[in-house]
């Protein structure tokens, strides 16, 4: 397959064609990875991250060791949740 490059304001332009991107499952506004490898120019889809609460991404953060700083701390009760909050 070949395409052109063309100037796009300041920048340039290379329209891929929806059936190419269908064949990689990459859909419109997702976004990709743009490597130079060698002499190459190579996208890459990358994974979406799905949306992680709060004691996840704490996890992730302390490791292990999580449950027991949760404990150690002087929590607040604030009550139950009364929007969308996500626990």
């Amino acid at each position: 397959m070949q395409t052109a490059i063309v100037k796009w304001g300041n920048s340039q332009e290379i329209r891929l064609p929806k059936d190419l991107l269908q064949n990689v499952n990459i859909s419109e506004n997702e976004t990709v990875d743009i490597i130079l490898q060698n002499d190459a120019i190579v996208i890459k889809k990358l994974n979406q991250q799905k949306h992680r609460t709060t004691k996840e991404r704490l996890q992730d953060f302390y490791g292990e060791q999580y449950e027991q700083k949760h404990l150690a701390q002087n929590e607040i009760d604030w009550g139950t949740p009364v929007g969308k909050e996500v626990c």
